[in-house]
């Protein structure tokens, strides 16, 4: 089955940047085409790390990085709720999940620090976990692919003591 489209999600990096740089090198050397943040970036060289990888990206602001509002323009980051299509898919992004409604194919969130996926009806709503590992010792990351007109998704997660990222395929 061809693969048509694979996107990167991330979240709540917080202040962990040896985690983040890891989240997007696990991320890349699985051949995503878009990287999308759903907020709590909190530093600028977290920003520099994602327009680093030539990539598309975006992502929005969370509830904790007002330190980098006066950034807006210079990088790809939003005020929530964020859209924007890839390949005629429409995705809502948003930090806090107080925009659920399926308005969009894709609606991603953060702030939870839990990974969660699920369809309703023909909407995809998903929150890829966290980054940094504040709330449980992973760090976390998530892959959606639209093959064929239908949506897989994987959650990568790696303890942090171990080296090798786990995943999980999510039937939806």
């Amino acid at each position: 089955m061809k693969k048509n489209l694979k996107i990167g999600l991330l979240s709540d990096s917080h202040l962990k940047t040896k985690l983040h740089q890891e989240a997007i090198d696990y991320l890349l050397s699985l051949d995503v085409e878009y990287l999308l943040h759903a907020g709590d970036i909190m530093l600028e060289e977290h920003l520099q790390m994602l327009e680093a990888t030539n990539l598309p990206y975006a992502c929005v602001y969370g509830n904790n990085d007002t330190a980098l509002i006066p950034l807006y323009g210079k990088y790809n980051i939003y005020q929530e709720p964020h859209y924007l299509s890839i390949n005629h898919l429409k995705i809502k992004m948003m930090h806090l999940p107080y925009y659920m409604s399926a308005d969009a194919d894709i609606v991603i969130s953060g702030h939870t620090h839990i990974f969660e996926a699920s369809m309703v009806n023909s909407t995809l709503f998903i929150n890829p976990g966290e980054v940094c590992a504040r709330e449980k010792p992973l760090s976390e990351c998530a892959v959606v692919e639209l093959e064929e007109g239908n949506f897989k998704v994987t959650h990568y997660f790696r303890e942090l003591n171990r080296e090798h990222w786990k995943r999980r395929e999510i039937a939806l």
